[in-house]
């Protein structure tokens, strides 16, 4: 049986990581809201960008290779996955998923690659020794997009040079604070862009139709890329916080059964040390 100064230690180390997970909580919840603000905010622009290419793309005879389906020989996956962990099952739901369709599509490590945003990913597709075409890590609680223009240029751009015929975006979708849903979306080619429900506007272009595709066409997609990673952070700050709350009352509830039976010990000490004295005392008469 642990000792009282056993059960007392472990009550004091628990409470003082009770603290530490209800302060990850507070900022955590903290970083929710304004990354939650952040996607919002952005979803105007996807929309207005949307509708221009797609009033490009369905009312002009205008095309462009990101339009154009071809024979699929090599598969790229955009992986945005976080940094650091304690965010319950936010980085495995992703990878998880990823792996699974890996393994069911593709027989050989020349028919696709990986593009891991974020160290758990990227150390998740090494460990494997699965092919990875780029990564970044150290990406803003909070980014910009500059912080990822790079690497979306470089995916957007490995599409054009036909280095890869297809692109999927793996990302967990903020529904609520405590509901993430993991999102496959093909990226490219842009086979998907429809008008249907939106309000068209006319739209006049200069110089012409197919000069205006070349140019918005990969601003498009790497928007598309950073919708997804402003989508995927507030997902993830929303894990973290629901997994430090988890923990937090976990703690809490340990420290509620270590009293007890702290009390029960000492209780059964004292006891026994009455016990004791009183044999004692009958010993001597």
């Amino acid at each position: 049986m642990a000792s009282l100064r056993d059960i007392k230690s472990r009550i004091t180390s628990t409470k003082k990581t009770m603290q530490i997970t209800k302060a990850m909580e507070m900022v955590s919840a903290s970083k929710m809201n304004k990354a939650e603000q952040n996607a919002k905010n952005f979803v105007p622009y996807m929309k207005k960008i949307q509708e221009v290419v797609a009033s490009i793309a369905n009312g002009t005879d205008a095309s462009h290779p990101m339009l154009e389906e071809r024979e699929v020989k090599k598969t790229a996956y955009l992986v945005i996955t976080s940094d650091r962990g304690l965010a319950g099952a936010y980085n495995s739901n992703i990878l998880r998923n990823v792996y699974q369709t890996i393994q069911e599509r593709h027989n050989s490590k020349d028919e696709y690659t990986t593009i891991p945003v974020g160290r758990i990913g990227r150390d998740f597709f090494k460990k494997r020794d699965m092919p990875v075409e780029h990564e970044i890590t150290g990406v803003a609680d909070q980014p910009n997009f500059a912080d990822i223009a790079d690497i979306a240029k470089q995916t957007v751009q490995l599409y054009t040079d036909e280095k890869i015929d297809e692109l999927h975006i793996y990302y967990n979708h903020y529904v609520s604070a405590i509901t993430q849903e993991v999102t496959a979306t093909q990226l490219l080619p842009l086979t998907n862009i429809s008008s249907e429900g939106q309000s068209m506007t006319s739209y006049e272009y200069e110089p012409n139709e197919e000069e205006i595709l070349e140019v918005l066409l990969p601003q498009y997609a790497e928007s598309l890329i950073y919708g997804a990673l402003l989508d995927g952070k507030a997902s993830e700050h929303a894990a973290r916080m629901t997994a430090m709350k988890a923990a937090t009352d976990n703690a809490d509830e340990l420290v509620g059964d270590l009293t007890l039976k702290y009390n029960r010990a000492r209780q059964a000490s004292i006891t026994q040390e009455i016990t004791e004295i009183v044999s004692g005392a009958a010993a001597l008469e």
